[in-house]
């Protein structure tokens, strides 16, 4: 199979979709990398690296995207991108679909062959290629938001902890899953007072004995939100529906009785949001005020930190890549129903459920799809 790996062109974005480890592995299986040329260097990864284990650069993205029969990207195409979507194209990215109207009716329209990272889903329920990047961007709200804090950012003015006789902040994490537990552990390690928030009772149970019962965990609902919001320095947002919209747990009202100067961090922003007023920002302007506070709405945090996201992205990606490689798309889902679960849309079909009741799309299975 021909693989293609073109640059990522969205703001700020270095990440890539491939490591010179995935470039061994595939092409000594006998396949064809086609990497553009400079798509690492964001990455710290220079061309020379891919071309020693057998890649092969291109020249801009047109011809690198018209070269493979499947390409891999990390981020969902953007308008610019759009015309090199077609009907006899595997992609294999992020995508992210519930939260973007206008890129799934232009992957319907171009009838593409579309696999989404985020909703690769293994038995158990967990999000195998989410996982990574909630573990990165988890890592990183606290950081993102303790400089938004900063009062010559437009914060507060309050350090997140560690001097005596001075209240540490006040971290409200909304989400027990990947992203808030990294969450929760960056910033108790940062002085920081943490409540998670969650609706599951037994990931409560768990983060009581990981966090040794440093960490205050509460049982989600809308009174105990409205309530801690006002008390809260700074909000991490990171509740996740699998392909879904994220549910909005945070309204305005609520954000108006926060402390002027406080910080809401939407780890949720991909999926549409988890605060009322939530919308995408980019890195080059990351935040913007309601109601007196300060919203941090980054879509890809973790491409801030692109050596580190490239290499945990593409270990897990690596092994489902090689897969629809050796099989093609349609006996690598049939063989793997985790893989299955990532299908989005295929010759002109949605085949996830929650896109179609965000947009009013009807939507068939994949086993339909499967099955022809």
């Amino acid at each position: 199979m021909r693989i293609a790996v073109p640059t990522e062109v969205k703001n700020n974005e270095y990440r890539v979709a491939i490591t010179p480890v995935g470039v061994h592995e595939l092409v000594r299986r006998g396949h064809e990398v086609l990497v553009q040329r400079g798509a690492g260097e964001g990455s710290s990864i220079p061309d020379d690296d891919y071309v020693a284990q057998g890649a092969t650069l291109v020249d801009g993205a047109e011809d690198t995207w018209a070269a493979g029969e499947m390409v891999l990207k990390v981020k969902e195409p953007v308008e610019e991108e759009y015309g090199f979507l077609r009907e006899d194209l595997t992609l294999f990215t992020y995508l992210h679909l519930a939260a973007d109207e206008p890129l799934t009716r232009r992957l319907l329209e171009a009838r593409t062959t579309a696999i989404a990272y985020e909703t690769v889903q293994l038995p158990d329920r967990s999000l195998p290629l989410l996982y990574p990047m909630s573990e990165v961007a988890g890592c990183l709200a606290p950081q993102v938001g303790a400089h938004t804090m900063m009062k010559v950012n437009g914060g507060r003015g309050v350090l997140m902890g560690g001097i005596g006789g001075v209240a540490n902040a006040k971290v409200l994490v909304l989400g027990g899953g990947v992203a808030g537990q990294n969450a929760a552990n960056i910033a108790l390690g940062m002085g920081a007072d943490v409540t998670i928030l969650d609706t599951d009772l037994a990931k409560l149970r768990t983060l009581f004995w990981r966090f040794d019962n440093q960490v205050r965990q509460l049982a989600s609902n809308t009174l105990t939100i409205a309530e801690l919001v006002p008390e809260a320095d700074m909000i991490i947002g990171t509740v996740l529906v699998p392909g879904a919209r994220a549910p909005k747990l945070v309204t305005d009202e609520m954000v108006a009785s926060m402390k002027p100067g406080s910080v809401l961090v939407d780890v949720a922003i991909d999926q549409g949001g988890c605060f009322e007023g939530s919308r995408p920002t980019t890195h080059a302007d990351p935040t913007f005020p309601v109601h007196g506070s300060i919203y941090y709405c980054v879509a890809n945090m973790p491409g801030s930190v692109p050596h580190t996201s490239t290499w945990a992205l593409t270990n897990a990606t690596l092994p489902y890549a090689v897969q629809l490689a050796e099989k093609g798309w349609a006996q690598a889902l049939r063989d793997d129903d985790a893989l299955a679960h990532g299908l989005n849309t295929h010759a002109g079909q949605l085949t996830y459920p929650a896109v179609g009741e965000a947009f009013g799309i009807d939507a068939v299975t994949t086993a339909e799809v499967l099955a022809g």
